[in-house]
C-alpha cells in the first residue's frame, strides 16, 4: 500500500530556509547523517547490551556509498532502523526529536547520553545538495515491514512498502546539478575526514574504514603512554613540531568534557598557532573556532576537544550564553595553571629550559584573565641578561639592594633589544643595574600588567632616561657648568641641530657618560605604541617626544665652550648629537652620509 501525505511544518518554505540559511557549511549534510546513522547503530547497541534486543547484534558497520553514474549518495546503517509509522513521527514532523525520547525513555541506564541526534533538522541538511531523498529503512522489532519514504524537497511525501531483509536504514540522496562536486570521491573523503574521522562507530567509504573509533581522549591516561600522546599529535598536525607538554582532560560533573591539550613549541608569530584546537561533540567534529569555549590566552594551544553538552548545529551566540560553556572555560584554565605549576615544582630547570614557548602563554594568560593570574604569579619568570631565570618575588628581592628609588618603588629596567639598545645597556650595567629581557611580542603589553599587578614596581626600558635618571634615588651629581655655561652650551646645540623648536636640557651626569644622550620618556613611548598598535600614528596625533640631553660634565662639552670659532663649536657640537642619534638607531640616509664625511675630515 502506497501513502502520500504532507510534512508537518509551520511554513511552506521550510526547504528555502534548510537550503540557505540552517548550516552555512553545505559539507554538513554528510555529517549530519553520518551522524544519525552512528544514532541508530548505538541505540541498537544499547538494546541489545540492556537484552531489550534479543537477536544476533551482527556487524553494525556504517557505510557510505558514491554512486557517480546514478548521481546518488547513500548512507547505509545496521541500526535500529523505523517502521512507517516512525517514519511520519520522527521524518515529517520536523524538529521532534527521536533522540531526545529515547534518552528520556531510559535514562536510568549509563551512557544513554551517547546518543548523537539531539536535534530534529540534521536529517533535512540532505536537501542542501540533493533534490529528491529516500529513505529505505526496517525496524528491529519483530513482524514489521520494511519502509520507504520519498520526497523530492517540498512538504509533499511518499511512504510505500519495500522489500528489505535487514534491520536498519538507507538514505539516498539524488544530487541536485548545483551540487555536483559531492559526487567527487575525493569530496566526499575530504569531508568525512574531517567531521567522522573519530566516530565511535566503524564508517566504510570507498573500501575502507576512515575513522577510528576509541581516539586517545576517549581512554584512561593510565593506559597511555607518552608516545601515544605524541603519536596523536602527528596524526593531528602532520607538519608540527613535537609538543613540550600536554593535559588529558576527563570530567564528568558538573559537566562531561574529555580531550587533549597540547603545549606547543610558539615561536615569537602568535598568529601562526592560533585556532589549532579543535571541538567536538561525542566524537563528531564541529568546529575549530573555539574562542568561545577555551580563552583567549589558550587558543595558542593545540589539540582536541570533546563535550556533550554541546549540540552539533552550534553557533557563536549559543557558545557565548551557554552556562556549560562558561564552565568548561573556566575548568580548562584552571587544569592548565595546574599543569604548569606541576611542571614548574618538579624540574625547574627543564621549565626554564621551555621558558620561552611557555613565558608566551603565561604570560598571554595574565593578562587576559585575571584569575590565571593570581594562579600563577609563582611561576612566571624573569630572565636577566646572564641567562639567569627568578620568579617575580625572586627577582625584587634580587634587585631590592641597588634599584630602589627614593619613594620605595622597585624598579625593573629591561631591554627588548640587546643589539641596538647595546650603549644604554653599558650605561646601565656601570652602575651595577640588573637588566631583563622583555624581547617577545607581547612584552610591550605585559610590562604595564607588572606595573598594575606588582605592589610599588616601576618597569622602565634601558633607553627611557639616561642612566644616572632610570632610578631617582635623590642624589645628585654636582655640575662644573655654570648657569651661563649651561644657557651658552644649549644655544649651541640648537643651532647646530637646526632645530628651534627643540629645547635640549642639560645635566650633571658622570664624565664616563655619552657627550650626548637622546631618550624617550617610558610613559610617552607606551602612548607611541598603543597608538601604533591602533592605527593613529601618521595622523599626527602622536608627535615625537623625544629627550636630549647634553653631559654637563662631559670633556666634549667643555671642549666646546672653549673652542672659539663659531663653526667648529657647531660642528662639534652636531657631531656628538649624531653619534647619539647613530646609538640610538635613528640616523638614516643623508644625515647619515653627512655624518660619515665630517667624521673623515674630523680624523684627517
Amino acid at each position: 500500500m502506497e501513502e502520500k501525505g504532507t510534512i508537518s511544518v509551520n511554513t511552506e518554505n521550510i526547504f528555502p530556509i534548510i537550503k540557505k540559511f540552517l548550516y552555512s557549511d553545505h559539507d554538513i549534510f554528510l555529517r549530519e547523517l553520518v551522524s544519525n546513522a552512528v544514532d541508530a547503530t548505538q541505540k541498537i547497541q544499547k538494546l541489545a547490551s540492556i537484552g531489550e534486543y534479543k537477536e544476533e547484534l551482527g556487524a553494525t558497520k556504517i557505510e557510505v556509498v558514491l554512486d557517480e553514474k546514478a548521481k546518488t549518495i547513500t548512507i547505509k546503517d545496521r541500526g535500529i532502523g523505523m517502521t512507517a509509522e516512525e517514519i511520519k513521527k520522527y521524518i515529517n514532523q520536523i524538529a521532534f526529536s527521536g533522540a531526545t525520547e529515547f534518552v528520556e525513555k531510559f535514562k536510568g541506564i549509563d551512557d544513554a547520553n551517547q546518543i548523537i541526534g539531539k536535534f530534529g533538522l540534521g536529517f533535512y541538511s540532505a536537501f542542501m545538495v540533493a533534490d529528491k531523498v529516500e529513505i529505505i529503512t526496517k525496524s528491529y522489532q519483530a513482524d514489521t515491514e520494511a519502509a520507504k519514504w520519498t520526497c523530492i524537497g517540498t512538504t509533499d511525501f511518499e511512504i510505500s512498502k519495500v522489500e528489505k531483509k535487514e534491520r536498519g536504514t538507507e538514505v539516498v540522496l539524488h544530487v541536485n546539478e548545483d551540487s555536483k562536486e559531492y559526487l567527487e570521491k575525493f569530496k566526499v573523503k575530504q569531508i568525512l575526514d574531517k567531521y567522522c574521522k573519530f566516530l565511535p562507530v566503524e564508517v566504510e567509504f570507498d573500501g575502507n574504514v576512515i575513522n577510528s573509533t576509541q581516539p586517545i581522549w576517549t581512554k584512561n591516561p593510565n593506559d597511555l603512554k607518552d608516545e601515544d600522546y605524541q603519536k596523536f599529535y602527528k596524526e593531528l598536525y602532520p607538519m608540527s613540531e613535537d609538543p613540550m607538554f600536554w593535559i588529558h582532560l576527563n570530567v564528568d560533573y558538573p559537566f562531561n568534557l574529555t580531550g587533549i591539550l597540547y603545549f606547543p613549541k610558539v615561536k615569537n608569530d602568535i598568529t601562526l598557532h592560533k585556532d589549532k584546537i579543535q571541538l567536538y561533540s561525542r566524537q563528531v567534529f564541529i568546529t575549530d573556532e573555539v574562542k568561545e569555549i577555551v580563552p583567549e590566552f589558550l587558543t595558542l594551544m593545540h589539540g582536541v576537544i570533546d563535550s556533550p553538552d554541546i549540540p552539533l548545529n552550534v553557533s557563536r551566540s549559543y557558545l557565548q550564553s551557554d552556562s556549560n560553556v562558561k564552565k568548561i572555560n573556566s575548568y580548562i584554565t584552571k587544569k592548565v595553571a595546574e599543569k604548569l605549576t606541576e611542571l614548574f615544582k618538579q624540574d625547574r630547570e627543564n621549565y626554564e629550559k621551555k621558558w620561552e614557548s611557555i613565558g608566551l602563554f603565561v604570560k598571554y594568560g595574565m593578562m587576559t584573565d585575571d584569575k590565571f593570574y593570581d594562579r600563577s604569579k609563582k611561576i612566571g619568570l624573569l630572565k636577566n641578561l646572564d641567562g639567569k631565570f627568578f620568579t617575580f618575588e625572586e627577582y625584587l628581592d634580587h634587585i631590592a639592594p641597588n634599584q630602589t628609588d627614593k619613594d620605595g618603588n622597585r624598579v625593573i629596567i629591561y631591554t627588548n633589544d640587546r643589539g641596538k639598545q647595546d650603549p644604554y645597556i653599558q650605561s646601565a650595567l656601570k652602575k651595577d643595574y640588573d637588566i631583563v629581557h622583555f624581547d617577545n611580542i607581547i612584552d610591550n603589553h605585559f610590562v604595564s600588567v607588572l606595573e598594575q599587578k606588582l605592589e610599588k614596581v616601576n618597569v622602565k626600558r634601558v633607553d627611557a632616561d639616561v642612566a644616572n635618571k632610570l632610578i631617582d634615588k635623590g642624589e645628585t651629581l654636582e655640575s662644573v657648568l655654570s648657569k651661563d655655561e649651561e644657557k651658552k652650551i644649549k644655544e649651541i646645540y640648537k643651532k647646530a641641530i637646526g632645530d628651534d623648536k627643540l629645547e635640549p636640557e642639560v645635566a650633571a651626569l658622570s664624565a664616563e657618560e655619552m657627550p650626548v644622550t637622546i631618550t624617550l620618556p617610558e610613559f610617552m613611548r607606551r602612548m607611541q605604541e598603543m597608538a601604533e598598535m591602533q592605527g593613529m600614528l601618521g595622523g599626527g596625533m602622536m608627535p615625537d617626544a623625544q629627550t636630549v640631553t647634553i653631559n654637563g660634565n662631559h670633556s666634549i662639552t667643555a671642549k666646546i665652550l672653549a673652542e672659539k670659532d663659531e663653526e667648529k663649536q657647531k660642528q662639534i657640537a652636531k657631531q656628538a648629537y649624531d653619534l647619539a642619534l647613530l646609538s640610538n638607531g635613528k640616523l638614516t640616509g643623508s644625515a647619515l652620509t653627512e655624518f660619515v664625511s665630517r667624521s673623515v675630515s674630523l680624523i684627517s
